[in-house]
C-alpha cells in the first residue's frame, strides 16, 4: 500500500491559524465566508486543539493559541504580516457580515483594475483577509496598461 504525500482532500498549501478564541472563529468564518466545519479535536483543557474548515476549494487549519508550546495569535505577537485573499460569490454581502460581527475595515470594497472588487478588513482575532468577487477577464494587453496607469497614480497620491 501506497501513501501519498499530499493527503486526499487537501491542497498542497494549507494555512494554519492560530486563533486566541478557534470557536468563535470557526463561527465567524461559517457565518461570514461561507466556511463548511471538517473536523474539530478538542485538546483536554477545553480549547480546541486542531480544526478544520472547508471555504471553496481550499483548507483552513486552526486552533486555540498555545503560548506554552509557542502557538500565539496576531494579537499575542502584535500584529500579522500575512493577508488571506479568498473568492466569495458576493463581496458587498460578505464585507459587511464581516463588519457586522465586529471586522475592522482596511480597505473598503471597490473595483480592481485587475477585475476584482475587493476589500480587505481584519477579524475580531487579529487575522487579515482580503475578499473578493472576479467580476471582468481583462485582457493581458489592457491589464498592464491598467496597472501602469494604478501604479502611476500612486506615485501621485491620486
Amino acid at each position: 500500500m501506497s501513501v501519498e504525500p499530499v493527503p486526499t482532500g487537501f491542497p498542497r498549501v494549507t494555512p494554519y491559524l492560530c486563533v486566541d478564541g478557534a470557536a468563535a472563529a470557526i463561527d465567524f468564518y461559517v457565518a461570514v465566508l461561507g466556511a463548511t466545519e471538517r473536523m474539530r479535536m478538542p485538546a483536554p483543557d477545553g480549547r480546541i486543539g486542531h480544526a478544520e474548515l472547508q471555504i471553496g476549494d481550499a483548507v483552513v487549519m486552526l486552533a486555540d493559541e498555545f503560548p506554552e508550546m509557542g502557538f500565539r495569535g496576531p494579537r499575542a505577537v502584535g500584529g500579522t504580516p500575512v493577508t488571506l485573499y479568498v473568492y466569495v460569490t458576493d463581496v458587498d454581502a460578505a464585507f459587511a457580515a464581516a463588519l457586522d460581527r465586529g471586522s475592522t475595515e482596511l480597505q473598503a470594497v471597490k473595483d480592481e483594475f485587475y477585475g476584482d472588487r475587493t476589500g480587505q478588513f481584519e477579524d475580531p482575532f487579529g487575522h487579515r483577509w482580503n475578499v473578493a468577487t472576479h467580476v471582468e477577464d481583462v485582457p493581458p494587453d489592457e491589464l498592464e496598461k491598467r496597472a501602469q496607469q494604478a501604479m502611476g497614480s500612486m506615485e501621485t497620491g491620486g
